[in-house]
């Protein structure tokens, strides 16, 4: 027997936005276990974490860092396609800054290098907030502009070289080590900060009003453009962060590539987290765990031997698959196809008592009914 408080439980994990992620990343998991035995192996070497967990978290760091900005964004139904192009710009802001200065391998070159960059990133997410929240461009049109001109700053930033640079306070940013790589830290504190900012503070419940209700909003007093500023700055400061990560891990600057469709994965990580895209409520944790289902898939094709160009389609197979187990439609037409696949034995093995029977001469017979006045056949002479 089931008790009523396991089905209280089995019913509120089925409700869960985070049911069938967790179970993603689970499969997952046990997927790269199953191809690789020591694959949940964590050593510790040198005062340092190693293992593929560790890889995956560091390796994840930059896109949960543009994920956690891009989360607030759609929350106030926007949407923010720049981020990408403004990873590159902070790498390349950062790393001309360190090459040009009079002592580039000094801390205080990488300080100088770091602030610019993101001072840099603030202002594009600045311009993104204005002409969506002052001037009511349309979301997508509006970051699409800084997309597209973005990938060109940073070109003509780097002069479309690769500049490389050799600061060691610069490089632990995104290689650096702590116990566990810096990166991780990084993101996981920027994690915390928002989740006690946005859930302890009322401006978590400002930005869901936004996003069901900007009009109404206004009129209850809600300054609705200082919201929207506020998470466009946020998302471009977070991603000017993912690219220090990003250029610090290699010691480079490439302008071209760097960050190159880490905005399509930030979005994924947010719709598989559970959060709506026509905005309202939305999931922190929910983008943590798309996060880390973007990149184990990343590390799971990788790992199988199969080219990096086919990811993007596992990618999308996953992410569709994730999205119709979230969708209620997509479980209510599943739950119909269960019963009915239930029922057909039955009504196929079940036989009416009342049809008819072939009779000796092959014609069909109706069946005898009990309360029938028995007859006589007419005797012929």
């Amino acid at each position: 027997m089931i008790s009523p408080l396991s089905r209280q439980l089995v019913s509120r994990a089925r409700e869960s936005r985070l049911t069938w992620p967790l179970l993603a990343l689970l499969a997952l998991l046990v997927a790269n276990v199953i191809a690789t035995p020591t694959f949940f192996n964590v050593r510790f070497q040198n005062g340092h974490l190693y293992g593929s967990l560790i890889d995956i978290l560091k390796n994840g760091a930059p896109t949960l860092l543009i994920a956690l900005g891009m989360t607030l964004v759609i929350a106030t139904r926007g949407i923010d396609l720049s981020v990408g192009a403004v990873v590159a710009i902070a790498g390349a802001v950062a790393c001309s800054s360190i090459a040009t200065a009079d002592d580039p391998s000094s801390p205080a070159a990488a300080l100088v290098g770091m602030a610019l960059a993101l001072g840099l990133c603030a202002v594009l997410g600045l311009w993104n907030g204005f002409l969506v929240a002052v001037l009511g461009i349309q979301p997508i049109i509006a970051t699409l502009v800084l997309m597209t001109a973005g990938r060109g700053i940073a070109m003509l930033i780097t002069d479309g070289q690769i500049i490389t640079v050799n600061n060691d306070s610069y490089a632990r940013v995104g290689a650096g080590f702590w116990l566990l790589p810096v990166a991780i830290l990084i993101s996981m504190s920027v994690f915390v900060v928002v989740g006690l900012v946005t859930r302890r503070t009322a401006l978590g419940m400002l930005i869901e009003s936004v996003g069901i209700n900007p009009e109404a909003s206004r009129l209850a007093g809600v300054r609705s453009r200082t919201i929207i500023w506020t998470v466009y700055v946020f998302a471009a400061v977070c991603a000017g962060i993912a690219g220090l990560m990003i250029s610090s891990n290699v010691r480079a600057a490439d302008a071209n590539n760097a960050g190159l469709w880490i905005e399509m994965d930030a979005i994924l990580a947010v719709v598989i987290g559970g959060t709506s895209l026509a905005g309202g409520r939305y999931s922190l944790t929910g983008t943590l765990i798309g996060a880390l289902i973007i990149q184990t898939l990343t590390t799971t094709v990788y790992t199988a031997g199969v080219a990096p160009e086919v990811t993007l389609v596992f990618k999308a197979v996953v992410v569709i698959a994730v999205c119709l187990l979230q969708s209620a439609k997509a479980r209510a037409a599943l739950g119909r196809l269960s019963r009915r696949s239930r029922s057909r034995p039955a009504a196929v093995t079940s036989r009416p008592a009342a049809c008819a029977r072939p009779g000796r001469d092959g014609a069909a017979e109706r069946p005898e009914d009990p309360t029938a006045v028995p007859t006589q056949k007419a005797s012929h002479s």
